[in-house]
């Protein structure tokens, strides 16, 4: 493969300048802040601050309700991550059978990633509203009485089915593509071997799916535990005290409506170093099951 040679030895960092500074700008930069600003108690209003070391992170991880949203967030993240991913292999190995229609069929499947999360969750909250919610008049008919916006659980159940819903059409888009890329040649020599479809799904067509999945799973893992905030936000919405939030909406309720500046600051810091820990996890022992040729 012939190497590209440049002009000057300087023109390959001017090209990486402005991705660099938009890092640095929107990621490191606000990640120093908020380690700075978790050794800190600061006035929400800017006049001063008093340093308080590690209490801010004594008292988030020795508060219950802190020790209960962290539990909720894993229940709700595992939940999200392997309903929609799961539900979009399966309708991407349908939709991959398909030979009439297909293309309708694959673009109604599609459209819903278009949405943004807070109509996504505005949508939710209309298909889970107590008056003319039609999920909720489904419920009523296995004697169900479904409160969302009142009920813990229920109200848990409604984000996890609106999450879910909203990352399928993104799992069903690449695993598609995986499908289509697999070769006719390999696909016919397991027909010959194996006549049951889910043992060459399981034998064949996963294997060749692994790389696929595994960004899928770093995807919608992240997905769960931050994208998700537009959806939370909306359906919990000046209800959040009864109702079950993820860590990264207690950051933001802790911040911007309790003016908790330090404390929120140390959570945020807790929930990155988690999320470091989590995909050093993955790419160390999850990859290694990985196969790329």
């Amino acid at each position: 493969m012939k190497r590209v040679q440049f002009s000057s030895p300087f023109l390959p960092y001017l090209f990486l300048a402005p991705q660099m500074a938009i890092i640095f700008v929107f990621f490191y930069w606000p990640s120093i802040q908020a380690i700075q600003s978790s050794f800190y108690l600061e006035d929400p209003f800017g006049f001063g601050s008093t340093f308080v070391g590690l209490s801010n992170y004594s008292d988030a991880l020795g508060s219950v309700q802190y020790q209960s949203i962290a539990r909720f967030t894993v229940v709700f993240t595992a939940l999200v991550t392997f309903l929609s991913l799961g539900i979009g292999m399966l309708l991407a190995v349908k939709a991959d059978a398909v030979l009439k229609g297909s293309s309708a069929y694959k673009t109604l499947l599609i459209w819903v990633y278009a949405i943004a999360p807070p109509v996504a969750g505005l949508m939710g909250m209309m298909f889970f509203d107590q008056h003319i919610g039609p999920l909720v008049k489904f419920a009523a008919l296995f004697g169900w009485d479904m409160k969302v916006g009142l009920n813990y659980n229920d109200t848990a159940i409604a984000m996890i089915i609106v999450s879910v819903w909203k990352q399928i059409p993104y799992n069903f888009i690449f695993i598609l593509s995986g499908l289509q890329n697999i070769p006719a040649s390999v696909r016919e020599a397991a027909t010959i071997d194996c006549r049951s479809g889910f043992r060459r799904f399981w034998t064949m067509t996963l294997p060749l799916l692994a790389p696929t999945a595994f960004f899928l799973l770093i995807i919608n893992m992240t997905y769960a535990l931050f994208d998700t905030f537009g959806i939370i936000d909306v359906m919990v919405k000046d209800k959040a005290a009864n109702n079950p939030i993820t860590l990264v909406y207690k950051v933001y309720m802790d911040g911007f409506r309790g003016n908790d500046l330090g404390g929120s600051s140390a959570q945020s810091v807790i929930l990155m170093i988690v999320v470091f820990v989590l995909t050093v996890f993955q790419f160390r022992f999850i990859e290694r099951r990985v196969h790329y040729n």
